[in-house]
């Protein structure tokens, strides 16, 4: 026990303590603040836990707008996205990486290049399109616009790349055709990467506001976030009913987080190694 105390730095423990204590803070007060009353939530000196736990903060929040339908379009889009994302992402690395064809590497920094585009400068070019698609207040005009990601190619790319040829070299060796070794030998090899891609495809396209909010009119199409603009406006003075909001929210975020944890990790420590 004395030698393992010995091994750990006490300042850099001490940060990282105070560090976890300041990023955990919110989430907490946040869960707390989603059972209070309204006497808890305004009472001075602050007050941590509720003088009641009940279920009715969640309740109101149900009541207050069609929080079930924008929770449905939010999980129904942005898994959507995620999914067309990811098969355009893999198959656009892994063509990048093993085809060699004419203009491969021009067509590659011109990718690379619309990542400095602001996404406000495609706003209205991408509306009229969608508009004259007649995909306004639809499902289709959400998720389409939205599918390609610069920064995904590029990440795939980058981890594609480190795959040692001789495998590709193997597969076609013995009768495998592209699709085959990009199914048999490129994603067995990069699952960390793709888990990674998809953890932040789908973050992204989670919290997305800005486009959902062009294209939809109608309170049929409304993501969650959308729905919670409209929400503060109805319990603008109801801080506790948008904590609960609040929670259920970014309880899609967590469980997707706590299955791929493993996977971002490992991405993270095989960019370390590469570096």
């Amino acid at each position: 026990m004395a030698r393992t105390l010995k091994k750990i730095n006490i300042p850099v423990f001490l940060i990282l303590l105070a560090g976890s204590v300041v990023m955990v803070f919110p989430f907490v007060w946040m869960i707390l603040s989603a059972f209070k009353t309204v006497p808890d939530v305004y009472t001075y000196p602050p007050r941590w836990l509720p003088s009641s736990w009940k279920l009715t903060n969640y309740q109101k929040v149900f009541q207050m707008i069609p929080f079930a339908r924008y929770y449905f379009n939010s999980i129904f889009t942005s898994s959507a996205q995620t999914a067309i994302q990811l098969a355009l992402s893999v198959t656009a690395a892994y063509a990048l990486v093993v085809l060699h064809f004419p203009g491969r590497r021009f067509l590659y920094t011109v990718i690379r290049s619309t990542m400095f585009v602001p996404t406000v400068v495609t706003l209205i070019p991408l509306y009229l399109l969608v508009s004259k698609a007649r995909m306004i207040d639809t499902y289709a005009g959400i998720i389409l616009p939205q599918v390609f990601a610069a920064f995904t190619i590029f990440l795939l790319v980058s981890f594609f790349s480190s795959i040692p040829p001789i495998l590709f070299d193997s597969a076609k060796l013995d009768g495998c055709g592209y699709y085959r070794i990009l199914s048999e030998v490129v994603i067995p090899n990069a699952k960390s990467p793709i888990s990674t891609a998809m953890l932040f495809s789908f973050l992204g396209h989670w919290k997305s506001y800005t486009w959902p909010l062009i294209v939809t009119n109608k309170a049929k199409y409304r993501t969650l976030p959308i729905g919670m603009k409209y929400l503060v406006q109805e319990s603008s003075s109801e801080y506790q009913i948008m904590m609960a909001a609040s929670v259920m929210a970014i309880l899609p975020v967590l469980i997707v987080y706590l299955f791929f944890e493993k996977q971002l990790v490992k991405s993270i420590t095989l960019t370390g190694l590469k570096a």
